[in-house]
């Protein structure tokens, strides 16, 4: 099995992993795998990669660095322990699949995404909001870390189903599959907490 294969099998089974670890909703904000539909414009797996990988990559490792930088902050800034809970699993399910997304790109001999070259329409926070959010804490924190961090997750929703649809290299698609299982499964998660304030 080659070093790529088996850090992706590395970064899926921990996905598989988290979702039996304890928190808020379990049975809401479980993690899988399992699932990638292809849809009538859908290209099969094949061994290579196409430009919608490279694409997907590029836009997808910022996309999680921010849920992980707004994850941290939760992390000191919270007041609910079932935010700082699932703030915990979303930096610990994004973090490894950032570094399998980094040595895909090296190996396909794409470039590392530019910063700043993601646009706003892909659920991304603005500096602005990343300074609003910081300068908050305890339930004002909870609430607009939630509503920020489902709007974020859509956006990683969208940009995975894209991937399911049009890339071609397995492993990207697979990833793509595991985001959409389980950042649609922490929105109801934090829609649940929501609510509940």
């Amino acid at each position: 099995m080659s070093t790529r294969m088996k850090r992706t099998m590395s970064v899926l089974v921990a996905a598989l992993a988290l979702g039996a670890c304890g928190g808020v909703d379990e049975k809401d904000a479980g993690h899988s795998t399992a699932g990638h539909p292809r849809g009538a414009g859908s290209v099969a797996a094949t061994a290579g990669h196409n430009a919608q990988d490279a694409r997907f990559v590029q836009m997808m490792i910022p996309h999680h660095q921010q849920a992980v930088a707004m994850a941290e902050q939760a992390a000191q800034r919270a007041s609910s322990s079932k935010v700082r809970r699932l703030a915990a699993r979303i930096a610990r399910d994004q973090d490894p699949q950032i570094h399998a997304m980094t040595g895909w790109l090296k190996e396909w001999g794409t470039p590392m995404p530019s910063p700043g070259g993601m646009h706003m329409g892909d659920g991304m926070m603005s500096d602005a909001d990343m300074k609003r959010l910081g300068a908050l804490s305890g339930e004002r924190f909870d609430e607009a870390f939630l509503r920020m961090m489902i709007e974020h997750h859509h956006g990683a929703v969208t940009m995975a189903r894209t991937e399911q649809a049009r890339g071609s290299d397995a492993e990207a698609r697979a990833m793509a599959g595991s985001i959409v299982t389980a950042q649609s499964a922490e929105i109801r998660a934090m829609r649940k907490l929501l609510t509940a304030m």
